[in-house]
């Protein structure tokens, strides 16, 4: 099949039904991926698992994952409506024969060729066939068409990038934690619909129980706009959200709970509270934030730290933010995770101050002042994340290119950093606050339920395992 030449590849133009011959063909060449299967099931709904599953699969008379049968249907329907008759065709009819099955790594050529022509009606029926590699048809059939009568060209449609997320991380960290059992957990003034229901739904996927701290009346007013039940659920009445924010510490420092989860309130309010000394849920560290992320175009989970908590921290709270990212990362399996000091460049400079505390740090984790890790900085972020560009830059690291925590500059940078990657970049997140004696559940407005679920699931982690080694 002769490769289209540029023009052919912008434009896209159809043949008039006066132009159209009995005989005449057009084709296209397609080879069927994991994609094109998991693509076609998303847009139809189709998740049988003959198309999905492999273990199935390989059980059936198939011996393994085949396509949908309608996705050769839709290819059919691709050359019709762009190269024979093209724009324009207007669809009658269609019958179709699956003759075979098409497996991953199977390349079709889809072929109409015009079989009658009804000039009163300006009518075609042409026939279709789908052909494999080895020559054998696999879906033939007829399809009927209206035909265009004007000339219609114009430049193609530059089609969205897709990509798939397997929507699988979510799933796998609830596995992980809900054998752990629920935790009790604090939640702290959830005085909207979103902070509520969120509480509700982690409650409802068996990872916490909710102690809900707010005004009774307010929270049961919510409640009820919303149509949320809370029977069957502890609620600690308090007058307004400062006295939450105490009574949750308080809850937190005897012990009746295990983890806070901040509501409707601002966050000063809770981390205040928290920070009090009569609280007594301060450790030696720093409290600091960390997104938990996934994104599709990074082939591991990974750390964004610190973006929520430290507006412009020092070096010393630097080391702190390090080294609760260390934990996360130990508390989700990552043996020896690896850390990279993010800046603006690679070379220390003494005009970029980012550059002498990713410098300093790595020197800290060299003299044994920061352990469980590889740290590696500074680092610009292309470099943390991408092999390719570290080698460009000759960058050699352990590090470079497998970066599991990114310890950004500054909250500003991070949190930037974070939001851009989860609103056009896909990623899939989580947020928690480490450094007190309990796990802190930050919300934000803007997070997705997954979001709300998935932090709580990792607040249930931390819980379980401050029980064997409180920070």
């Amino acid at each position: 099949m002769s490769q289209p030449n540029n023009d052919e590849l912008q434009t896209i133009r159809n043949r008039t039904f006066d132009e159209i011959a009995v005989g005449e063909s057009a084709s296209i060449e397609r080879t069927l991926t994991h994609e094109d299967i998991q693509l076609f099931a998303v847009m139809s709904g189709d998740i049988n698992p003959q198309h999905l599953d492999s273990e199935f699969a390989a059980s059936t008379r198939f011996h393994g994952v085949i396509a949908h049968g309608m996705w050769g249907g839709a290819l059919i329907s691709a050359v019709l409506g762009t190269r024979l008759p093209g724009p324009g065709t207007v669809y009658l009819g269609q019958t179709l024969k699956f003759l075979g099955p098409v497996r991953v790594g199977d390349t079709l050529v889809i072929r109409v060729t015009v079989a009658t022509r009804d000039v009163a009606r300006k009518v075609l029926t042409l026939a279709c066939t789908c052909t494999n590699q080895r020559g054998i048809d696999v879906i033939e059939g007829e399809a009927t068409v209206l035909a265009p009568t004007e000339k219609i060209e114009r430049v193609s449609a530059t089609l969205p990038e897709v990509r798939l997320s397997t929507g699988g991380g979510l799933q796998r960290l609830l596995e992980r934690v809900r054998p752990l059992g629920a935790i009790r957990m604090a939640v702290v003034h959830p005085c909207d619909v979103l902070s509520l229901s969120g509480a509700l739904d982690a409650r409802a996927a068996g990872l916490i129980e909710p102690v809900l701290i707010a005004p009774r009346a307010r929270l049961e007013g919510v409640a009820a706009e919303a149509g949320l039940d809370l029977s069957g659920i502890a609620i600690e009445d308090v007058p307004h959200s400062h006295a939450a924010a105490a009574r949750a510490a308080e809850m937190a420092r005897t012990g009746e709970v295990e983890a806070l989860m901040k509501g409707s309130l601002h966050t000063d309010e809770l981390v205040r509270a928290v920070l009090n000394a009569a609280a007594g849920l301060r450790t030696k560290r720093r409290l600091s934030h960390c997104f938990l992320m996934q994104t599709p175009a990074y082939p591991r989970p990974f750390i964004i730290t610190d973006a929520a908590i430290n507006i412009a921290p020092t070096l010393e709270d630097k080391a702190d933010i390090v080294r609760n990212a260390i934990d996360l990362a130990h508390a989700i399996g990552v043996a020896e995770p690896r850390v990279a000091i993010l800046a603006a460049v690679e070379t220390v400079s003494p005009a970029m101050p980012a550059t002498l505390d990713a410098a300093a740090l790595c020197k800290m984790a060299e003299r044994g002042q920061i352990t469980g890790a590889l740290l590696d900085g500074p680092l610009a972020f292309d470099n943390a994340v991408s092999i390719a560009a570290a080698r460009v830059k000759g960058i050699v690291s352990q590090v470079a290119g497998y970066a599991d925590v990114l310890v950004v500059p500054d909250l500003e940078s991070g949190n930037m950093l974070a939001k851009q990657l989860e609103f056009m970049g896909d990623a899939a997140s989580a947020g928690i606050v480490l450094g007190a004696k309990v796990p802190i559940v930050l919300t934000s407005r803007a997070d997705s339920r997954e979001t709300r679920i998935a932090s709580c699931a990792i607040a249930l982690l931390l819980a379980h395992r401050y029980r064997t080694s409180p920070p």
